[in-house]
């Protein structure tokens, strides 16, 4: 089961360098807030996923509240980009 849980995280690690990629390389600042809020995403998996591979199932309450940062974090970011956002 293990090996399940590892193979789980390598995708995971996978799937979070190409939102840091996309991040990196969107045309628009909220294509990189998008690209950002994926990362974090998949770091809750990572971190939930992580401490069932290492038989600490606890992890999943840092999980939580890491997502619940990562929910507020963004609705700030985006509040603040909606106010100060040039008019085009």
């Amino acid at each position: 089961m293990t090996e399940i849980y590892a193979v789980i995280c390598i995708g995971i690690l996978v799937v979070m360098s190409v939102a840091l990629a996309r991040a990196y390389s969107a045309p628009t600042v909220y294509d990189r807030i998008l690209g950002v809020n994926m990362f974090g995403t998949k770091t809750v998996l990572f971190i939930a996923v992580g401490g069932f591979l290492m038989g600490r199932p606890d992890f999943l309450d840092i999980a939580i509240v890491y997502a619940l940062i990562n929910f507020i974090g963004m609705v700030a970011v985006l509040r603040f980009f909606e106010y100060t956002a040039p008019i085009e």
